[in-house]
């Protein structure tokens, strides 16, 4: 009788859990017994493993084998079990030594010939294995993904037979390399926006304190033109932020572009889009369009088309940054730090109160059109914009062009330095003792922030969002305290009721 224990990792939302594969040879009829919780495509591994072994010239036991995947409580699923499989089989055969079994993980699929397949979801593999000391082997293909975390000892391979002969010291493998990579520029310019400089100054301020926004107005008067450049001028991502959204990415369809792992998303989905492909879930649990946004943009187009029951699940991801999605065979918890960007008409038709083109829609439907999105949603969005009709006939490529984004970039960067040198974090991210640390108020101001707040009948979320609103304002002016000027900004920005 034989044992041998060989180290992987299993996959659970974006977090990778430590698997023991304990393979035990034994008496009895040949068979293979699979135990721990294994789906679908993990027990039909054994079928894949026999093939990739003979295929690559060694011997499957005739024995009693009994696989273990511990802890047998913890779901596996998909083919990432095969290789670690294959190598618990020829150490408990004696085929090959364990030496290194302990020091290293090992993942990847088989092919019936041996070779090794990419799997999913391989970023938090390494950055888990990197935490606990081991090395890692995995399949070629995963290479670059897998130098993302920086770890030590990732070795790749394209088949059974590389691993076998670098397990026994007859050939290396190469190690894991970094594919080259960098934030990939932004095409769309605020330069190409004309006019609109209220909307551009509520962009600039959005992008500096990262709060959320929404455009109201006419068709074609360039909401979504405006809501595509926000990426152009938002600050690059640190190491620990696009480490967070690759490893979202990486666990996702189709998976993590390694070209822009270090830039920050922009998600639009559609407004057919269901509560799962928004939020995320399914029976087993994916991420959904807020959690691929995470330290990017989600931007929402034609929000009152959205079923409002999409909208609602929106509401608890925008204050605490993530989602938790619970399922009878489990739960998930997936990151969803977004800055969220919405545009919508003012009614129907498009033509409420547009000055070229009469609106033909009743009271009682622009009434039930702006119902669509409720009271609580907008609560927790801090810049409300109306984009007018300009009053000038624009052409592309005539008359003077707006102010370009690198420009609009440089004073959001300074801004955002400021916050992350007192706070830690954005304006938009503080919680209620960093607002009354931060955004502390002269007893003139106060008095006139408490009579705004009255008149626009504010709630106490409402208040705090004006006050995070307008102590970026004044970091975008390089004061240290809130001026009444910036406070009546904030406050022009913050009226809901008339959209």
């Amino acid at each position: 009788m034989s044992l041998a224990q060989v180290f992987t990792r299993a996959c659970v939302g974006v977090d990778a859990p430590e698997v023991i594969v304990e393979v035990h040879l034994g008496g009895g009829l040949p068979r293979v017994s699979m135990v721990g919780l294994a789906e679908t495509a993990v027990r039909e591994s054994k079928d894949r493993v026999k093939a990739a072994l003979l295929n690559a010239g060694f011997k499957f036991p005739a024995s009693h084998i009994t696989i273990s995947l511990a802890p047998a409580d913890l779901p596996k699923e998909g083919s990432r079990f095969d290789l670690p499989i294959a190598l618990g089989i020829l150490a408990a055969s004696g085929q090959i030594d364990d030496l290194k079994f302990q020091d290293f993980e090992f993942i990847g699929e088989l092919s019936l010939g041996g070779g090794l397949n990419p799997v999913k979801g391989i970023l938090p593999v390494a950055v888990q294995a990197k935490c606990a000391g081991r090395g890692l082997v995995l399949p070629l293909s995963n290479g670059p993904e897998a130098a993302i975390s920086g770890g030590q000892q990732q070795y790749c391979a394209s088949s059974l037979l590389a691993v076998v002969a670098w397990l026994q010291g007859r050939e290396s493998l190469p190690a894991a390399r970094l594919a080259e990579s960098r934030p990939i520029s932004c095409s769309k310019d605020l330069r190409d926006v004309y006019g609109q400089l209220r909307a551009r100054r509520a962009l600039e301020i959005s992008a500096a304190g990262g709060h959320n926004l929404i455009f109201t107005g006419p068709p074609g008067t360039g909401k979504t033109m405006l809501a595509s450049r926000l990426p152009g001028i938002l600050p690059p991502m640190s190491e620990q932020e696009a480490l967070d959204s690759a490893a979202v990415a990486s666990i996702s369809q189709p998976g993590l572009d390694i070209r822009r792992w270090r830039s920050r998303s922009f998600r639009a989905p559609h407004h057919t889009a269901s509560s799962a492909a928004l939020v995320g879930g399914g029976s087993k649990p994916k991420p959904g369009e807020i959690s691929l946004a995470h330290n990017g943009v989600l931007f929402l187009d034609e929000l009152p088309e959205f079923n409002r029951n999409v909208l609602e699940v929106l509401r608890e991801p925008m204050e605490s940054g993530h989602i938790v999605i619970a399922r009878a065979a489990g739960y998930a918890e997936f990151p969803a730090r977004f800055q969220l960007v919405a545009a919508m008409n003012p009614c129907p038709c498009g033509y409420h109160g547009d000055r070229a083109k009469d609106c033909i829609c009743s009271a009682e439907q622009i009434g039930r059109y702006r119902a669509k999105v409720s009271g609580p949603l907008l609560d927790r969005i801090d810049l409300f914009v109306e984009v007018a009709r300009p009053k000038q006939v624009i052409i592309p490529g005539k008359g003077q062009a707006g102010e370009p984004s690198t420009e609009v970039r440089m004073r959001v960067l300074g801004a955002r330095r400021i916050q992350i040198n007192r706070e830690g974090v954005t304006n938009g991210q503080l919680d209620t003792p960093g607002v009354k640390a931060h955004c502390r108020l002269s007893d003139k101001n106060e008095s006139f922030f408490e009579q705004a707040a009255e008149q626009l009948s504010l709630s106490p979320r409402g208040c705090q969002r004006v006050l995070k609103v307008a102590r970026t304002i004044a970091d975008l002016d390089g004061a240290h305290d809130i001026d009444q000027a910036h406070l009546a900004e904030a406050i022009g920005f913050r009226q809901p009721g008339r959209h």
